[in-house]
């Protein structure tokens, strides 16, 4: 997946008397509000969720964990908003129900990011009782380029959660280890794929290429397996360099190579392996990349060129979730399509389903796809 280029756009506000600008930063993409106010200690959750709703900025001036309370109060009132009543209307189809959610994911997303903070030049927050940001910050944004910036408090918030998880990562129980998780980068915690890929047998030890590779787990997965030489591909530039910094962490780097590529690296290879985003759909931010797939694009791509890049006898892993056709996204005849006609054939299925809390939860507007989803890694050869 390639990461989006932004040009940087700055934030404009009155305060004090004086014209005031500043860089503006949004991971998600957001354009700067045309409306500013001075948020202080003495503000309350109702004005401050009124004012979010109207699209009008909130800087914070106040007390750091002030803020944070304040963010806490306004998402409960948006999870906690009476829905207005309907009339009875034909059941809603499963994609109606997905569209839906995302809608007002996006909506809530959009009206918690109007809380926002200042930076100074080196990251820091200039407000009291600010935790130290400075490392998460540099992470995600690069090094600090010596201008003051503002961001919103929830994207601090998960810069903040996102180094955590990049100190400590993420325990994969297939390879024995960890895998750090970048900013930005698809974090390796639904485990049955990676189950999948340890369990099923390997048709050639000598090479294998990981297409999409993000954090590289799959890759160091088949390395240590023993397959002598893994060719793993990427495109966004922060899944590359966290790729290469786990496959040097784990002491893989004479098996493992990281490269630059739109899907395939040249040549051909026995086993080809591929997890691409399993839902087709408009991402609405960058960061959502690793999720979502616009019509299908990397999934098609990828049948598209195997067959070119397997050796005679080689197969190909995909590894997909069944979770669009349970939406409506996707239907499994669009799938066998697409197969059929890239010259591949299925020569073997397994399956799994996902043991994450959210296939449990029954208020999950798409609790029912995920009760029944089902992970497969699919077997495919040359026709």
């Amino acid at each position: 997946m390639q990461s989006k280029t932004t040009v940087p756009q700055r934030l404009d506000w009155e305060e004090d008397g004086e014209s005031r600008s500043a860089h503006w930063r949004s991971e998600s993409g957001n354009s700067p509000p045309k409306r500013v106010v001075i948020g202080h200690d003495q503000m309350t959750a109702d004005n401050a969720y009124r004012l979010a709703c109207e699209g009008t900025a909130i800087i914070w001036r106040g007390d750091f964990q002030n803020a944070r309370q304040l963010l806490q109060a306004m998402a409960r009132r948006i999870d906690n908003k009476p829905r207005k009543a309907r009339k009875a209307a034909p059941e809603t189809s499963p994609v109606d129900t997905f569209n839906l959610h995302r809608l007002a994911q996006s909506q809530r997303a959009r009206t918690l990011a109007m809380l926002v903070l200042p930076l100074d030049e080196h990251y820091a927050i200039p407000l009291r009782r600010a935790p130290d940001v400075r490392e998460a910050c540099e992470e995600a944004y690069g090094p600090a380029s010596g201008e003051g910036s503002v961001v919103s408090l929830r994207e601090v918030l998960g810069l903040v959660g996102a180094h955590e998880w990049r100190k400590k990562g993420v325990e994969i129980a297939a390879l024995g280890a960890r895998i750090h998780p970048w900013y930005g980068v698809f974090s390796p915690v639904r485990g049955e794929y990676v189950e999948l890929v340890a369990n099923q047998p390997l048709p050639s030890r000598e090479l294998a290429f990981d297409i999409g590779t993000g954090t590289g787990v799959l890759a160091a997965l088949l390395a240590r397996r023993g397959v002598e030489r893994v060719v793993a591909t990427e495109l966004d530039a922060r899944a590359l360099a966290c790729a290469r910094e786990n496959v040097s962490r784990l002491g893989l780097g004479r098996q493992v190579e990281v490269t630059e590529a739109n899907l395939f690296p040249a040549g051909r290879a026995p086993l080809i392996v591929c997890n691409p985003p399993w839902l087709p759909a408009r991402p609405s931010a960058a960061i959502e990349h690793a999720i979502y797939d616009p019509d299908s694009r990397m999934l098609r791509g990828f049948l598209d060129g195997l067959a070119a890049h397997l050796t005679p006898g080689g197969e190909g892993w995909l590894i997909l979730s069944d979770f669009a056709e349970h939406l409506g996204l996707r239907t499994r005849a669009q799938l066998q399509g697409w197969i059929d006609a890239a010259g591949l054939k299925v020569d073997g299925r397994i399956d799994v389903k996902p043991h994450h809390p959210r296939a449990a939860d029954k208020t999950d507007p798409l609790h029912a796809a995920r009760a029944a989803e089902v992970t497969s890694l699919w077997r495919l050869v040359a026709a």
